[in-house]
């Protein structure tokens, strides 16, 4: 009998209404041999202490949990998992969100949760900026004109002095902060403690957030789906910003009433908003969003990188795996009573 470490790596294949979407995003989140291998370049000393099994979907799934110490993958069935896979230590998230797994009553008392937080951050920052500076210059109109065969000036200032209030101030929200505020944008940040953020001028918790909304030229949402957050941005606080300020969603659809927007949006009650989080992806075709005025869809791609994220993930897991061998703390732990 085998006295090595066993992980079970379980990639999904894409299919509607579910995560991975599409075939490109299939791509970008499998995990091969050719990556593990490489992980185990870096760490040599784990070679002799592991083995580990490729598989995707429900495949093997239970035959092979039986014997599993690790689980590396995004979705699986909690359903019966203590049963199913007795042995097992250690889950590991190849995203930073674990909403989808949520509630964690599925989970044993010593089952670690683990997720990939930080791989995204330099690629959301980026994209975070962009957002803010096409609202700025009111690409949203401008993309709504073009729809329109409508020439219209649509005139711009700089970003200097506009204040930018951040919803989730993380590795994803803190990210764009950083790029922001050199600009010399007003940051206020919010997040669950109020704890101080590098880039804003004051950081808020979430229960003062309606002090704030009146004056935000921009509402910029990274936060994940937790019990604290569902419903937080709803219609009665859409109702406190200004008509010119301009609205970045890259956290999750639950944080924020998309129908109470999308009529704002309609009314012009709403500058323009950049959306990259569904519920439901692909949006179905028959989704009123589509052909909402001023809106800008992107399709949940704010923080994936182009061709490396799963290299980007394993060296989160392998520095880990590493402490797990040697019975050390793990980092980027799940707190399951918070969400994150």
């Amino acid at each position: 009998m085998s006295s090595k470490i066993k992980i079970h790596i379980r990639n999904n294949h894409w299919k509607e209404g579910f995560l991975p979407c599409d075939a490109e995003g299939e791509k970008n989140n499998t995990i091969t041999k050719e990556e593990i291998e490489k992980g185990f370049d870096q760490y040599p000393e784990l070679r002799d202490k592991v083995e580990y099994v490729i598989d995707w979907d429900d495949d093997n799934f239970v035959s092979s949990m039986q014997s599993a110490d690790i689980l590396l993958g995004w979705q699986f069935p909690t359903q019966d998992l203590k049963q199913i896979a007795p042995n097992l230590k250690w889950i590991h998230v190849i995203s930073a969100g674990v909403n989808h797994l949520s509630p964690f009553d599925w989970m044993s008392e010593d089952l670690v949760l683990t997720n990939s937080s930080g791989v995204h951050a330099k690629k959301a920052g980026e994209f975070g900026l962009m957002s803010i500076l096409m609202l700025q210059n009111h690409m949203t109109r401008i993309v709504t004109n073009q729809k329109n065969k409508e020439f219209v000036s649509l005139l711009g200032k700089p970003i200097e002095g506009r204040k930018v209030v951040v919803v989730g101030t993380g590795s994803l929200g803190g990210s764009m902060i950083k790029h922001i505020s050199k600009l010399g944008a007003d940051v206020i940040g919010i997040n669950r403690k109020g704890k101080d953020v590098e880039g804003c001028s004051k950081v808020i918790t979430f229960d003062k957030i309606d002090d704030v909304l009146p004056d935000a030229d921009f509402l910029y949402l990274a936060v994940p789906e937790t019990e604290e957050t569902k419903g937080l941005i709803n219609k009665s606080r859409l109702d406190k910003l200004k008509s010119t300020c301009g609205i970045v969603n890259i956290g999750r659809q639950s944080v924020l009433d998309y129908e109470a927007l999308r009529i704002k949006l309609q009314n012009n009650e709403i500058a323009g908003a950049i959306l990259d989080v569904f519920s439901q992806e692909p949006i179905p075709k028959a989704s009123n969003l589509w052909d909402t005025p001023n809106l800008i869809i992107t399709p949940h791609i704010s923080s994936d990188s182009e061709g490396n994220y799963i290299e980007m993930v394993l060296k989160i897991f392998f520095k880990n795996l590493k402490l797990f061998t040697d019975n050390k703390e793990l980092t980027n732990q799940i707190d399951r009573n918070l969400g994150y």
